[in-house]
């Protein structure tokens, strides 16, 4: 039987989200956020082996969309990334302690859910794994087995952290979607290329018809 997931995603107030996007998405940039979130989370639940989706923020703006398309949403303490997805991985351990836990970036917009199946996959192999973002930077997923500590350690040159760490790099082939994440208007053209979701979709649409 498959190992089943608990997935943290973190996102972080609007207000401070997608700075680097702000000349692109102008004052659609929260909406922006919201619906790339809404992406990520959606693909997510939709995951064969994703068990349950705990979304951490201190933002009601997304809390309210995320929650309604059913992910489970806690409090983000506010005191940085990394103690956001330890305190929904310990929430995660105490609704399920029998399944995987993984943190997985809220920006992945393109996200597809079989991608996603196939990283988990390879990620249930080892007891902690991630993957990095498409410019071998930074980290996209990091996740443990039933049982193994969570250690996450996204933040500037994440990827470096996670293999010093210990952390299996998975470079299983497939995955595109799962590695790109979007900060900058040239990843969203790379992530457009690859295909949005519809939340984002939407919104891009908004902005093309305005720009045109």
């Amino acid at each position: 039987m498959s190992i089943r997931w608990s997935l943290v995603i973190p996102v972080k107030t609007l207000v401070a989200a997608k700075t680097r996007l702000a000349a692109a998405t102008g004052p659609r940039r929260t909406k922006f956020a919201v619906a790339v979130a809404s992406d990520t989370v959606a693909a997510a639940l939709a995951c064969p082996l994703v068990a349950r989706v705990i979304v951490v923020t201190a933002d009601p703006a997304a809390a309210g969309p995320l929650a309604a398309l059913g992910a489970d949403v806690v409090p983000d303490p506010d005191r940085g990334l990394n103690t956001a997805l330890r305190t929904g991985a310990a929430h995660a351990v105490r609704v399920a302690p029998g399944d995987a836990v993984g943190a997985l970036q809220a920006d992945l917009p393109a996200l597809r859910p079989a991608e996603l199946e196939v990283a988990l996959g390879a990620a249930a192999e080892f007891d902690q794994s991630f993957v990095p973002d498409a410019l071998d930077v930074g980290t996209t997923f990091y996740g443990v087995r039933p049982g193994v500590a969570f250690s996450p350690r996204f933040g500037g040159e994440s990827r470096a952290k996670h293999l010093a760490g210990g952390a299996k790099e998975l470079c299983v082939p497939g995955i595109d979607s799962v590695r790109r994440d979007v900060d900058t208007p040239d990843d969203l053209r790379a992530a457009i290329a690859l295909g949005l979701g519809p939340h984002t979709a939407a919104v891009v649409a908004e902005l093309w018809a305005e720009s045109s």
